[in-house]
């Protein structure tokens, strides 16, 4: 008997160290294939880290007649204190001195960039998104290729992660854009949101982008594919070089329309995490 509880406790000892090596090698693994990773831990009200994002800033409609005038505070864009990022649309008094193209400001809120800070070539890019609710919203997880500057845009490529507009509140979509394939003539598909399904709830949103296709997914179900062969006819693939990532909070706009009367504000989209794996 003592001779078998001893035989049992080196089976033990060697199983629950075998389990620890075997965590510890998968945890090494997994996240030394991270590219970029902000899991937004801090304290309440602290500042998103400023060595990851930039704050852009502005009210000029932002190609889009959008309503909002981007800011770098804390109202506009803070961490809860939960691991959450949250990215605030603000209505704002009529007193204010914010102008944008139209006027004074209507609405505040946040743009996030990672340019010229991290910017790279395929791999998987996703986050977990609580996503804002009413006519008017405009939440969006995307990327912009990082000659912009050079060539404009839509040369430079848009992929659209997601993108949701609040007078549809059961649809996510995800779109490329190109030259010969922008704007209203862009590529892309969407999702139904079903069963009881919220865009409101965290969900996570994702995309695999690789030399020749790019595939849509959420929650881990792929919704859509853009490959090579899918350029229109005198078109250009131009998803070959270096992205940047954009989280932003847009209110109106031409694609989504204005927000309405049951529209309420403050809204906030909250991120709990955007990983990139190679």
């Amino acid at each position: 008997m003592t001779q078998f509880l001893m035989v049992f406790r080196r089976l033990a000892v060697a199983l629950i160290f075998g389990l620890l090596f075997l965590n510890t090698a998968q945890y090494a693994q997994k996240n030394s294939l991270y590219l970029f990773a902000d899991e937004f831990t801090g304290r309440p009200r602290q500042t998103f880290d400023p060595s990851k994002w930039t704050a852009e800033i502005g009210g000029g409609g932002w190609g889009n007649e959008e309503l909002q005038y981007y800011l770098d505070d804390v109202e506009s864009a803070h961490l809860d204190g939960n691991g959450n990022l949250v990215i605030t649309a603000l209505k704002l008094k009529s007193s204010t001195d914010l102008t944008c193209w139209y006027g004074k400001c209507l609405y505040a809120s946040a743009r996030l960039i990672t340019k010229k800070k991290f910017e790279f070539k395929y791999g998987r890019i996703e986050a977990r998104i609580k996503l804002p609710e009413g006519a008017g919203v405009w939440p969006a997880f995307w990327m912009l290729g990082n000659d912009i500057d050079q060539v404009g845009w839509p040369r430079c490529g848009e992929i659209d992660i997601m993108e949701f507009i609040g007078r549809e509140p059961s649809t996510i979509y995800g779109t490329v854009h190109g030259p010969g394939y922008s704007g209203a003539n862009s590529i892309g598909g969407s999702i139904s949101l079903t069963g009881g399904t919220r865009a409101s709830d965290f969900h996570i949103y994702s995309v695999e982008w690789s030399e020749n296709e790019i595939r849509w997914f959420f929650d881990g179900k792929q919704y859509h594919k853009f490959s090579r062969t899918n350029v229109p006819a005198g078109s250009k693939w131009v998803f070959d070089h270096s992205f940047f990532i954009i989280i932003n909070f847009a209110v109106g706009g031409k694609w989504p329309g204005s927000p309405d009367r049951k529209t309420t504000f403050p809204q906030s989209m909250l991120v709990d995490y955007v990983r990139i794996f190679s």
